[in-house]
């Protein structure tokens, strides 16, 4: 999988996480009532939508929500389906496109190239009522929160620390920090096209004992090229034998 295919799928996800929000808050009875009037009583209809004093249940838009999701985001240009803060950090004109606050014009774009099907879908759970509301009063909202998850900037990482060991979990053990991709081949990684240089700091926090154990099941280059994320690591059988037996040494008391 490229870097451009492992961000949109991130970002898929994080797209599916801010329409699933906005539509659970569409869907609350008490949306649209700061006049006193309902969705409905606005739009002038009394059977074509729901009655919105009842309520979707959040459990009911799950799955509408991932395949909304499914059909929305496909739609999106290629450059904001794989945008990131790198992206916006390294092409000014990125940035300048999709840099919140985005125009009305943009907004407009994006929602004249959303399906048909998802403005019936919509209108089916309640979630629009046009003309009151329309797909772009709808999608504005979750394009915003999405590029606002999307592109906010990584922590560093010694703010990712943790108090346990992030193999064993034990928490009564010094931790230690751990290269998931050994800082001595770095410029093999580079050069090679492994990952980009942005993953090349990422850490894990390990006890010393587990920490220990993942400098010997692997050469550094392997390290950096199969085994560059803790996940991976505690996929390995050999480790997770190793957390189990390691998991009952309490040499320091709590």
């Amino acid at each position: 999988m490229s870097f451009e295919d492992e961000d949109e799928e991130t970002n898929l996800n994080i797209f599916k996480d801010c329409l699933f929000n906005i539509a659970i808050e569409r869907s609350n009875p008490q949306h649209g009532r700061k006049k006193g009037k309902s969705r409905t009583a606005r739009a002038g209809a009394t059977d074509a939508v729901p009655d919105a004093s009842q309520a979707t249940e959040p459990s009911q838009l799950v799955d509408f929500s991932d395949f909304l999701a499914n059909e929305v985001f496909p739609s999106l240009p290629k450059e904001l389906q794989t945008i990131s803060h790198y992206a916006l950090q390294d092409n000014v004109t990125l940035s300048d496109r999709w840099s919140l606050p985005l125009s009305l014009g943009t907004y407009e774009e994006l929602a004249d190239r959303i399906p048909p099907s998802v403005t019936d879908s919509l209108q089916a759970y309640g979630l629009i009522s046009p003309p009151a509301s329309d797909v772009q009063s709808f999608l504005s909202p979750v394009i915003a929160a999405y590029l606002l998850a999307a592109t906010t900037p990584p922590p560093k990482w010694i703010e990712t620390k943790v108090s346990a060991c992030e193999i064993c979990e034990r928490d009564w053990v010094p931790m230690t920090y751990h290269h998931l991709i050994p800082r001595a081949v770095h410029a093999k990684v580079l050069k090679r096209g492994w990952h980009e240089e942005r993953t090349l700091n990422s850490v894990a926090w390990l006890c010393r004992a587990c920490h220990s154990f993942v400098h010997r099941m692997a050469s550094n280059e392997e390290l950096a090229k199969e085994w560059y994320t803790v996940e991976r690591i505690c996929e390995r059988e050999d480790v997770q034998k190793w957390a189990m037996w390691v998991g009952k040494v309490r040499w320091k008391k709590r």
